[in-house]
């Protein structure tokens, strides 16, 4: 049974199925093919269109449409996930994420202001805040390849096509162009460089 905390604000078009104590609160919008497994919790305020999503999953105030969510995920508040995504077990995709064409492998955490695009993560990594992955030239659309247990530090830049293989750990701040082998530890940023007493001149 589904358990609608108020089932007046929300629509739920008709080819919608719902599993096994599934709780959608306030302001949900489903649309389209939607499917949503069991003990899964719609906090307030989803617009979902075209997905499937398993069993024992928790969305707060996001878009998910034409992308398939597996078990235990949790997304949002305020997450994005576009077409030809999916997201395999147990990962969290957090605040104002957004995922387009994309698989993130299990146990793998995008907790915040992150955006993937065109990539394929591997399992149990961590992609820190404010992460860009840069998939457009300017005239095409390009992949990038994330191996398992990989860590990429907040506020870097993965400029595609590049592949980061296995157990790399990428510093906060980097900008990776080329591939990073197994293991690698990876700086891409410039050397802090301070001048004496040169602030005044911009004062």
């Amino acid at each position: 049974m589904t358990e609608f905390l108020n089932k007046k604000t929300c629509y739920i078009g008709k080819n919608v199925k719902f599993g096994k104590n599934v709780v959608v609160y306030e302001n949900n919008h489903i649309e389209g093919k939607v499917e949503i497994g069991d003990n899964t919790t719609l906090l307030p305020g989803n617009f979902i269109v075209n997905a499937s999503i398993g069993e024992n999953c928790t969305l707060h105030q996001s878009v998910i449409q034409d992308c398939i969510i597996h078990n235990n995920v949790s997304i949002g508040p305020f997450a994005r996930l576009r077409p030809k995504s999916e997201i395999d077990d147990d990962c969290k995709i957090g605040n104002f994420v957004e995922i387009k064409n994309s698989h993130i492998g299990s146990g793998s955490k995008i907790s915040h202001l992150a955006y993937v695009g065109d990539c394929e993560i591997g399992t149990q990594c961590n992609i820190g805040c404010g992460v860009i992955f840069a998939n457009y030239d300017g005239k095409l659309k390009h992949k990038t390849i994330v191996g398992n247990h990989v860590f990429v530090g907040s506020n870097s830049v993965v400029v595609a096509p590049v592949k980061i293989e296995n157990d790399c750990y990428i510093c906060a701040n980097s900008t990776i162009t080329k591939q990073c082998k197994q293991g690698d530890f990876v700086i891409g940023r410039a050397r802090q460089e301070n001048k004496p007493d040169l602030a005044k001149k911009y004062w």
